[in-house]
């Protein structure tokens, strides 16, 4: 009976290779199939990046809306370049237009500059820069604070 069951045994073993064989083929034929009938499944895509492409934007830096320099803030003026290339090199537009000065203070202001800031002689383009500033940025005489206005008054009480 050893043999027997040997027999069966081998039989058995046999049976179920060809039991999986088969049934991996049917799998394959199946996934076969379904890759004839649909390509385009995403089962067997793999994954794109969809990447959108932007496209870049050139600013103009010396562009001048409605009279005004865009980039600084400056008023458009024979010498704004000059200006810009020599005074925004170091420091914000704001702080040159809030220094509201004359001709004389302007010249002490970029000798000290230049003396203690280490700011490059300026040459013929000082007095452009100079003419520039006196002429769009003056000396604004403030005698008194201003009046207020929409302001909504009460009485005092008693």
């Amino acid at each position: 009976m050893s043999q027997e069951e040997d027999f069966r045994k081998g039989i058995k073993e046999i049976y179920h290779k060809l039991m999986l064989f088969f049934s991996l083929f049917i799998i394959a034929g199946a996934f076969l199939l379904l890759y004839v009938l649909n390509p385009n499944l995403n089962v067997f895509n793999a994954k794109e990046n969809n990447y959108v492409e932007t496209p870049v934007i050139e600013l103009d830096e010396d562009r001048v809306e409605n009279g005004i320099h865009v980039r600084t803030g400056l008023i458009s003026a024979d010498g704004l370049m000059i200006v810009v290339n020599n005074c925004t090199n170091c420091h914000s537009a704001k702080l040159v237009t809030q220094n509201r000065m004359n001709k004389e203070r302007w010249n002490a202001t970029i000798r000290w500059m230049q003396e203690t800031q280490n700011l490059w002689d300026l040459g013929k383009n000082q007095e452009i820069i100079v003419d520039y500033l006196v002429a769009n940025y003056p000396v604004e005489v403030v005698g008194r604070r201003a009046n207020l206005t929409d302001i909504d008054w009460y009485e005092l009480k008693d």
